[in-house]
């Protein structure tokens, strides 16, 4: 800056980095306090296990699937060698309340999907947030490979699970939730 005073015809009138709002602590309980309602309503009404004569649940039944139940992974699940999984939902978890934040399909592997996703800049946010107010945050990802093999199929379940349990991060529920973490 200190060069451009000598040239004063040339200093910039505007700053380079335009200022972003910031959520405040306040708004970020109260935004998820109401997500995390909504979740835990829709959790308390997921079927619970039944008995060995039941009929198998039927894999396309978003009711079927839990995502808070899944084993969680560390979001650096990247860094570990492929097993070559493919065709799964995926579930981003604040663990730390819990949220359900984002829900995805893929036909690619996990780790495939993972590396060129558009969520990533979300997540940053949200966890900056969080450190930003010295808050517990616990985001992980977790995996489901009962999906259908069929993409409409699998896109139908996966587009289910988002209204269902309206995962804030997931385009679709901006509506409800607002896009406070977005690009």
């Amino acid at each position: 800056m200190k060069q451009l005073e000598l040239f004063p015809k040339f200093q910039p009138k505007y700053s380079a980095a335009p200022t972003q709002l910031v959520m405040s602590l306040e708004a970020l309980h109260s935004w998820k306090q109401r997500i995390f309602e909504h979740q835990q309503s829709e959790d308390a009404e997921q079927p619970q296990q039944g008995t060995l004569f039941e009929l198998a649940p039927n894999p396309c039944d978003p009711n079927s699937i839990n995502p808070f139940t899944l084993e969680l992974h560390n979001l650096s699940f990247c860094e570990k060698p492929d097993l070559g999984d493919r065709t799964c939902l995926y579930f981003v978890i604040d663990n730390a309340l819990p949220l359900l934040l984002y829900v995805g399909e893929t036909e690619r592997t996990p780790k495939q999907r993972w590396m060129s996703h558009d969520c990533h800049s979300y997540i940053g946010n949200y966890i900056e947030l969080h450190r930003r107010y010295s808050l517990n945050v616990s985001v992980a990802i977790a995996f489901w490979y009962g999906a259908p093999a069929n993409r409409k199929q699998r896109l139908q379940l996966e587009s289910e699970l988002i209204y269902k349990w309206k995962s804030p991060f997931n385009k679709e529920c901006w509506p409800y939730w607002g896009q406070p973490f977005g690009k």
